[in-house]
């Protein structure tokens, strides 16, 4: 960082010890301290406020975390949850990354913070109890979680018709508008770099924000602008042919499905088509069938054998809640992980997600997080059935892959191996399809002497 930033990480520390002695940030605005001055303190208490000191079962680390909520929209009482981990070492030195969950309706926090790549992971206790997660993203990155869009997990919104108007377009546009009010809280972070990645349906959130945010930068005051570097993308619903094509073609290859309920599904099936007969309906549902008795997202990991039945998460690993009407219209595109398809990977415990239920579900987790300030009524859950329409989700997202491309951002598509849902056969076909030039072939790619094989492309 330059010399200014470290004039700025001073003042905050003679600011942070000078509120320590003073009743309130008010008290500041009051003196004769200047715009600025008033600026800094208001700063300072809005991110003590979110500041969390120990959440009930943490070992102890160094790093910080702050949780909270960021209004996205003033008129209509519209507010995301967030909750963000500080590096572990040099944070003032380390990129701030942004992590998106998809489904759609599906937690970040939920999924991403506390069972895949966040510092804490609820453990299956009497008493709450968090492990440290050794392979926590935070040891490379400052690391923010958020839950989009209203709806799911402890976000919400005072107008309840803004739940009926959910899509692609509004989840863009709340999770710019919380960035930029974001930065607003965090300005230590403004100049980091600043990156995108996500899973699943956050094929279409990453791009679609991604290339919001390059189109805003355009015109956006200096205060609002956000130093977007690049974006990545796992296991990543791209598009709606490749994407379908690729999961049959994964689960016979795999050995899966028949030979028999392969040729049904391609017979009836035409994936370049927008609307989807009852024959091809028919086919998918015996094709879906199959995965009651399989993890879809993690074909080699063991099923959860629940050890209660009162987290939501027990009830969809059975598989017995019925498809969302909205769902059921777009199948298979909107497939998600609110029909109970999404545990652990192999390796780890398949029962995860029924730990961290009742873990944020307990009220002194939720004190400690600053989070369900509004009291909802229902129990916090993975995938939100509050999320029961969606309005817009463009068929392909290759288009808005080259534009970011062409915009000179830096973009990693990658894909695990044991998906079956958006398998690496639908990343393959989808990266074929966005027609780019290969500039480094298939090549090996080392990581602590275990090698993965990836391609490198540009326009």
């Amino acid at each position: 960082m330059g010399s200014h930033s470290v004039e700025f990480s001073v003042l905050v520390l003679f600011l942070v010890s000078f509120l320590l002695g003073s009743t309130s940030a008010e008290k500041l605005c009051s003196d004769n301290d200047g715009d600025n001055g008033c600026f800094r303190s208001r700063v300072l208490a809005a991110q003590r406020a979110d500041r969390v000191k120990e959440l009930p079962g943490q070992p102890p680390v160094k790093f910080r975390q702050y949780a909270g909520y960021v209004t996205v929209n003033e008129t209509h009482g519209r507010a995301l949850f967030y909750w963000f981990f500080e590096a572990t070492q040099n944070p003032s030195k380390k990129p701030v990354l942004l992590w998106l969950n998809g489904g759609p309706g599906c937690s970040s926090i939920g999924f991403g913070a506390a069972e895949e790549l966040g510092p804490f992971f609820p453990q299956n206790s009497s008493q709450p109890k968090l492990k440290l997660n050794p392979y926590s993203w935070n040891k490379a990155a400052n690391l923010l979680f958020l839950e989009s869009p209203v709806g799911v997990g402890f976000s919400y919104t005072n107008t309840s018709r803004d739940i009926k108007q959910l899509g692609d377009t509004v989840t863009a546009r709340d999770s710019y508008n919380f960035l930029v009010n974001w930065f607003k809280r965090f300005p230590q972070y403004k100049s980091h770099d600043f990156y995108i990645a996500g899973e699943s349906y956050a094929g279409h959130y990453v791009p679609q924000l991604s290339e919001l945010i390059y189109k805003e930068n355009k015109i956006a005051s200096k205060k609002d602008f956000i130093n977007l570097k690049g974006l990545m993308i796992g296991n990543a619903l791209l598009d709606d042919e490749t994407d379908q094509k690729g999961m049959i073609e994964y689960a016979w290859d795999h050995a899966v499905i028949s030979d028999a309920l392969y040729e049904k599904v391609n017979k009836n099936c035409d994936f370049k088509q927008k609307l989807v007969t009852k024959e091809c309906n028919d086919a998918l549902d015996e094709y879906f069938d199959v995965y009651k008795i399989l993890d879809m997202y993690s074909l080699y990991a063991p099923k959860c054998v629940p050890t209660s039945t009162n987290s939501s998460t027990s009830h969809s690993v059975a598989g017995n809640r019925p498809l969302p009407a909205f769902r059921s219209i777009l199948r298979p595109r909107l497939i998600s992980h609110n029909e109970g398809w999404r545990r652990m990977a192999a390796g780890y415990d398949p029962c995860a997600s029924e730990y961290t239920e009742k873990y944020m579900n307990r009220k002194d987790v939720q004190e400690a997080l600053h989070a369900n300030v509004t009291n909802i009524s229902y129990p916090w859950t993975h995938c939100s059935d509050t999320v029961s329409f969606w309005s817009d989700a463009p068929a392909s997202m290759l288009p808005t892959l080259r534009t970011l491309v062409s915009a000179g951002l830096r973009v990693w598509v990658f894909s695990g191996d044991t998906d079956g849902r958006i398998p690496v056969t639908a990343t393959r076909y989808s990266l074929k399809k966005l027609g780019l030039k290969i500039v480094q072939d298939w090549t090996p790619w080392y990581t602590k002497l275990q090698v993965n094989l990836v391609p490198s492309y540009k326009l």
